[in-house]
Order: C-alpha cells, then sequence, then structure tokens
C-alpha cells in the first residue's frame, strides 16, 4: 500500500513539473533568441550606464539578429501570431537604432532608442507566451 501510495505521489509531481520543463527545454532551444539577447543585453546595458560605444559598435548586428530572430520558427509555448508580429515590430525598431546611430543622433536619443528596442525584447519573453 504504501510504495502504491508513493508511486501515485510520484506520478502526480512528475505530471505536475513535466509541462514546466518542457517549456524551459523549448526556451532554451530558440537559438535565434539567445543569438538576439547576447547582442541586446552587450548593448542596452551599458546604455543605461551612460555608454553607448557598444551600441555604436554593434548596431548592424543588432539589425541582423532581429531579422534571422524574425525568420526563425516561432517554437511551441509561444503565441504564433503574437510573436510574429511583435518580432515584425522589433526588427523595425533595430533599424531605427542603426538609422539613428549613423545619423550620430544625440546619447539621449540613442538611449531612448535602445530603451524601447529592449521593453520589445521582453514583450516577446513575457507576452507572447501561452
Amino acid at each position: 500500500m504504501k510504495k502504491l501510495f508513493a508511486l501515485s505521489l510520484f506520478s502526480i509531481i512528475l505530471a505536475a513539473l513535466l509541462p514546466a520543463f518542457a517549456r524551459a527545454q523549448q526556451k532554451a532551444s530558440w537559438k535565434e533568441m539567445h543569438d538576439f539577447h547576447d547582442v541586446i543585453s552587450t548593448t542596452f546595458h551599458p546604455a543605461e550606464e551612460g555608454n553607448l560605444a557598444p551600441l555604436r559598435e554593434k548596431a548592424g548586428l543588432l539589425v541582423e539578429r532581429a531579422e534571422a530572430w524574425k525568420k526563425s520558427a516561432v517554437p511551441a509555448g509561444y503565441n504564433p501570431a503574437k510573436t510574429a508580429d511583435t518580432l515584425k515590430r522589433l526588427v523595425k525598431q533595430c533599424k531605427v537604432v542603426r538609422k539613428a546611430v549613423k545619423k550620430g543622433k544625440s546619447d539621449a536619443e540613442l538611449t531612448a532608442a535602445i530603451t524601447t528596442t529592449h521593453d520589445i525584447f521582453h514583450e516577446i519573453m513575457e507576452k507572447c507566451r501561452e
């Protein structure tokens, strides 16, 4: 009887944890999202501190990674339509950033542009999940 109870309890716990594990695996497997994150994290966070050099250096790469992410397949666990629309906005915003860098916009304008880009990135991470 104790073995049956333990087995049942184990099955219930496994059933509860399996969906979370599956989502974690799906999240980890979206390579293009991680590739974009590598660039946004090395441009946005320094910009928060007033260091815009990484943004100026990587504005083109930011666009490339956003475009690659937009072209990739949306994995399970994300709302495909909402994610596609938001990725489209992300690519557009990354192009705004690149253009601002090329035109030599002020630090304040560049910081505002990369902040908007970062906000859209987090929108995908948080609001596009099913």
